[in-house]
């Protein structure tokens, strides 16, 4: 947490000037214990109504500056948290976008959401509670017990004894509660990530008939979240009880040494009055230092979560564009092995082939065989255990990534639209795309007439997740926004699955008579999609187990043999 900190000094002014104007509020608080005796003891005393009067007067001019001190102090705190939080937002987004595939992949995506919401919210809650009453608090337990002293050294002795046992227990709660609140935040972060699923693969859930096993995983997490709440919130409650238990036997204690010192005539009657405004002064700031530990603690255990985040460094560093070949390839696989952090196996091992300007590429397999691991090293989204990828005679892990990236255009498994608009989509691939350009990349796609049909047609409003529009239509966009680039190299990762065998067709043939024609790397678990590539690769579990044309691996490769007539009937002739 003491390393977030570091994103308050925009705020210097505000996180001083907040603890300064409750400092001038808890000095008038502290004379009004005094104005009171005042009243008793002259006004009351003497019946002097002009006095009381007087006296009232004052009151209510500390009670107008205390306010305006209090809600300065307010405004300020307040303005340095929201601020502190907004930097550590956009600190912590941009440091995770910075992260690469394995760190994300680590880390889960419901863990960066709990970071990114609730963890921050609640170290900006902490540094407010800090700035308003850190200072606070203890100046107004310690000022009274002075001001104690002014008035009687004998019963001033039983707050010297009150404030450290209160102590105590108050910073023996914290010490305990601190770790317990991080097992609370690691309880929420199971929780959300049980939400985050069910949410997600909601369809499959019910096409499962799953419903009850889901709500049972999910009752399981809660209840642990629940207990740990449960027993975290047992030890913090005790706070309250035993500091008013503590306090009000002092109280007792005070007003029975009053009353002998009044007895006597040592102290006046509005001394003793004094005096317990004093002691119930510290039992409300004890109280309140009481909820700003427990904000400060929860504040604490939630910003050292986010710290983590912060010290999580990517494995992917920019190279220097040093040692590039000419070697007529767009790109190459030399040997590549890969392994997944945490993986007991390497997921690729031994790929080897080479890619020449404008080939189309198949690679096909069964699923897990590691076609997508292929393709994800191009753009390096992964980088190799063992070999090299080469681009344009260069190993990727000598490019600078977003110099790499800008010649690959990239259609993902999984096709994602960005809640806007049509054009909004398209310009991710080139942000100063002319109309012309997304026209054509769209044509491409075979989107074209999917854009037309839309009120708006370029400004046609898209939904999050693209849900207003169908699963072919979605990955025909997601095609069209990487067409836009005009791409050196295209990766399709099974991007076509929705798509029907006459559209699929068309897409390919297009993509094939394009002006500047891209070198295309095709995924896929259809046969059809690649039989008419320049090469298709065979993968059988993170190996090769066949290069070559449709027609050398129908003759050869047992593999492609058994997915191509899993979807093609065998002819008399053998194919």
């Amino acid at each position: 947490m003491r390393k977030l900190l570091r994103f308050l000094k925009d705020y210097k002014k505000e996180s001083i000037l907040s603890p300064l104007f409750k400092l001038l509020e808890a000095s008038f608080e502290l004379f009004v214990p005094l104005v009171m005796a005042a009243i008793i003891d002259t006004g009351i005393g003497n019946k002097d109504g002009g006095f009381i009067l007087k006296m009232c007067g004052i009151l209510i001019l500390l009670a107008i500056v205390g306010l305006t001190c209090s809600i300065t102090a307010q405004y300020f705190a307040a303005k340095a948290a929201v601020g502190f939080a907004t930097k550590v937002r956009h600190a912590l987004f941009d440091h995770i976008q910075k992260l690469s595939y394995t760190e994300m992949d680590t880390a889960g995506t419901d863990t960066m959401i709990t970071r990114m919401t609730s963890d921050i919210n609640q170290a900006q809650s902490g540094v407010n509670m800090v700035l308003r009453l850190f200072l606070r608090s203890p100046f107004i337990v310690f000022g009274a017990m002075i001001m104690a002293f002014t008035i009687d050294v004998k019963a001033a002795l039983i707050f010297v004894v009150t404030i450290p046992v209160l102590s105590v227990v108050v910073f023996g709660i914290m010490i305990i509660t601190i770790p317990l609140f991080r097992r609370v935040q690691a309880s929420l972060d199971k929780v959300l990530g049980v939400t985050r699923e069910n949410l997600t693969g909601s369809r499959v859930i019910r096409a499962f008939n799953k419903e009850q096993e889901e709500i049972a995983d999910f009752d399981e997490s809660n209840e642990r979240l629940t207990d740990v709440q449960l027993f975290v919130g047992k030890i913090s409650a005790l706070m309250n009880p035993l500091t008013y238990i503590i306090i009000n036997v002092a109280l007792v204690i005070l007003i029975w040494t009053g009353a002998i010192q009044v007895n006597i005539g040592k102290i006046s009657q509005g001394e003793v009055v004094a005096l317990v405004n004093y002691m119930s002064q510290i039992l409300v700031e004890l109280v309140k230092l009481a909820n700003l530990i427990i904000t400060v603690t929860k504040a604490i255990a939630c910003g050292n979560r986010v710290q983590s985040i912060f010290e999580m460094e990517t494995s992917m560093v920019d190279g220097n564009g040093s040692k590039k070949e000419d070697t007529g390839y767009t790109v190459e696989f030399r040997n590549v092995s890969m392994r997944y952090k945490g993986a007991g196996a390497d997921t690729l091992t031994g790929i080897d082939f080479k890619a020449k300007p404008g080939d189309t590429i198949g690679i096909i397999g069964g699923t897990g065989s590691g076609k997508s691991s292929v393709v994800n090293l191009i753009p390096r989204f992964y980088d190799v255990t063992e070999g090299q990828v080469m681009v344009d005679g260069m190993d990727v892990r000598e490019y600078k990534i977003t110099d790499l990236r800008d010649k690959i255009g990239i259609v993902p498994q999984k096709a994602v639209l960005f809640a806007g608009t049509v054009r909004s989509n398209l310009a991710w691939g080139k942000e100063d795309a002319t109309e012309e350009e997304m026209q054509q990349a769209l044509s491409v796609a075979q989107a074209a007439e999917v854009v037309d049909k839309k009120d708006g047609k370029l400004d046609a409003e898209v939904e999050q997740g693209g849900k207003n529009f169908s699963g072919g239509q979605k990955q025909r966009l997601t095609i069209a926004r990487a067409l836009v680039k005009q791409p050196e190299i295209l990766i399709m990762d099974d991007s076509s699955s929705a798509l029907d065998y006459a559209t699929d067709a068309k897409l390919r043939q297009a993509i094939h008579n394009m002006p500047n024609r891209p070198t295309v790397f095709i995924v896929s678990q259809r046969a059809a999609s690649i039989m008419y590539a320049d090469k298709i690769i065979v993968l059988d579990d993170g190996t090769v187990a066949g290069t070559g044309t449709h027609e050398e691996l129908l003759k050869d490769c047992s593999v492609y043999q058994e997915i191509y007539y899993s979807q093609f009937k065998r002819t008399e002739g053998g194919h």
